[in-house]
């Protein structure tokens, strides 16, 4: 008994070591082996000492006779609970019908509107009859090929059915340069930055518990104000030269910075250089539409040299832009998670951007101001020496470097023309004055009037100054100074009613009375008085008929139908 004791104690010792590392099969193999050795009486004497059943340790002796060869695996094929979708035969499409309720299932499903998270899957599932935890639907899930996806930014709204040609010419053209050696440059407006103490997107390393603190929210600086980059990438060399502007992304902003791209890098770079080809987005400063790009284009043909060509890519293909993803891509991953605290930190992050394949960034500051809302006639784009190509020639143009007449460029005032459908009451037989005296008038009321308005617009927005710009910022005023102008004379003249005054220049009553009040002030301030009328008018009738008789022409539409 003794010698059985000993074994038996002997083998407690030796499961307790081993059992917790093997797994069911390997356990029940160890147990069967040791039975074996023992001989007669073992199978019981190892059941006790592992604290097992006897069937057990029987089990895996059978599992040793019959010779097979190791599994590889616990359990044989098909051992084992039975997974929940194969129990649960109406469990994968419900599911399916669930995250596809637009293709599979009903659109009203309860979670169309709603995260579509395993839990919530589970959760529906379940209230449906088909009980399942949220791993398992999450297994299934990848089974059916699903996985987490983001939304992704391919839609670029309606293509043009000449896209792809207009991609091929494009590239037929950039080919058609690089071959004689001659510059190819690709341009392009980097999105506007905040200067300032600004979150910006992305992580950087640094001690751990000290990030950077930023301001709460992006309120603009009013002093900072913002970044525009305007970029310029050279195909050939793989090198940017980045143009950041402090005013406003106009047209002469954009090939002012082809401009000092020229002078800086491209004159040295490309020294027997004939002509320059330009690929540009659609729209924004550089667009195709943009009259003021061409008029600036060809000023810096005649100023270069250069015959320059401009391909545009077509609209809603900014993506495809050379630019967009060689060098404005890396200059952002070069300052994230880094506030843009000034325009020399921009300039410098810009600066210092390169990649694995040799890009090299120059970066400039461009404190110019440039002037908004520039208008180009007809009579000078007819007479820019501008060939359009034969296909698509409002996308493909060239400007040969030829002096031609310049016509002065001018940035309208909106304040000393009247309303379009109402010039026709600056006649002198309603204002009373000679044309010559009643442009003195407006000349003498113009200051007084801007600095009148100004100081409205300062009490209306809290006494805070204007954001840089000057005066001709802001939207256009709904009654300009001829129009206030106008609206006294008529009243204070003809003795037309306010009512009827508000009804011609279409605005209310009360606006009436506080311009003509208004412009009463500045003319007491000026020394003007406004002589009455003999003829008084009470309605519009009476001054539609007084424009009738003195031979007036009133644009159609204007006068109401009654």
């Amino acid at each position: 008994m003794s010698l059985i004791e000993d074994a038996g104690a002997a083998l407690v010792a030796k499961f307790e070591v081993l059992m917790p590392h093997l797994d069911e099969r390997q356990r029940r193999l160890l147990l069967a082996a040791e039975a074996r050795t023992l001989g007669h009486g073992g199978i019981r004497l190892v059941a006790r000492a592992a604290g097992v059943r006897e069937a057990t340790v029987s089990l895996g002796v059978t599992e040793l006779e019959s010779g097979e060869a190791p599994l590889g695996r616990v359990r044989r094929p098909g051992g084992g609970r039975k997974r929940a979708a194969d129990l649960d035969a109406g469990l994968r499409p419900a599911l399916l019908a669930l995250v596809e309720p637009d293709v599979r299932g009903d659109p009203m499903s309860p979670l169309r509107w709603t995260t579509k998270s395993t839990r919530k899957l589970a959760a529906e599932l379940t209230a449906r009859g088909h009980r399942i935890s949220a791993d398992t639907v999450a297994d299934l899930l990848r089974e059916e090929g699903f996985s987490l996806q983001s939304n992704v930014k391919t839609l670029e709204g309606k293509q043009n059915p000449d896209r792809d040609a207009q991609f091929r010419y494009l590239n037929e053209q950039v080919k058609d340069h690089q071959a004689t050696g001659e510059p190819v440059v690709s341009v392009d407006t980097k999105k506007k930055e905040l200067v300032g103490q600004y979150a910006n997107a992305g992580r950087e390393w640094r001690p751990g518990g000290d990030p950077v603190e930023v301001d709460t929210h992006d309120f603009p600086n009013k002093t900072l104000g913002k970044a525009v980059p305007y970029g310029i990438y050279d195909l050939a060399t793989n090198t940017g030269w980045v143009n950041v502007g402090t005013d406003h992304d106009t047209a002469a902003f954009a090939v002012e910075s082809i401009r000092r791209w020229w002078k800086s890098t491209g004159r040295s770079t490309y020294p027997h250089a004939g002509r320059l080809l330009i690929t540009a987005d659609a729209g924004g400063s550089n667009g195709y539409r943009t009259r003021a790009w061409k008029a600036e284009l060809a000023a810096l043909t005649v100023e270069t040299g250069l015959t320059i060509t401009v391909c545009h890519f077509p609209p809603g293909t900014s993506k495809w832009n050379t630019i967009e993803h060689r060098l404005f891509s890396h200059i952002t991953m070069n300052w994230r998670g880094r506030p843009l605290s000034s325009h020399e930190v921009i300039v410098n992050t810009i600066a210092a951007t390169t990649t694995r394949t040799g890009l090299t960034v120059h970066a400039e500051l461009d404190t110019d101001t440039y002037d908004t809302g520039v208008r180009v006639s007809d009579g000078q784009m007819d007479a820019l020496p501008l060939d359009r190509h034969d296909w698509h020639g409002d996308w493909n143009y060239t400007l040969r470097p030829e002096a031609y007449p310049r016509i002065p460029v001018t940035v309208p005032d909106p304040f000393d023309q009247p309303s379009p459908d109402l010039a026709w009451l600056c006649h002198p037989a309603i204002t009373g004055l000679p044309t010559h005296d009643w442009h003195n008038v407006i000349a003498a009321l113009t200051a007084p009037h801007e600095d009148q308005r100004e100081a409205q617009l300062v009490t209306r927005r809290g006494h805070r100054p204007r954001h840089k710009g000057g005066p001709d910022t802001g939207r256009r005023p709904i009654l300009t100074l001829v129009d206030r102008l106008l609206a006294t004379v008529l009243h204070y003249r003809s003795g037309l009613p306010q009512v009827a005054v508000a009804a011609l220049f279409g605005v209310r009553p009360e606006t009436i009375n506080k311009r003509i009040r208004d412009i009463r002030i500045l003319l007491e301030q000026a020394g003007l008085s406004i002589q009455p009328a003999e003829q008084r008018l009470t309605s519009l009738d009476d001054l539609y008929d007084l424009a009738h008789t003195a031979g007036i022409t009133i644009p159609d539409g204007t006068t109401p139908t009654s």
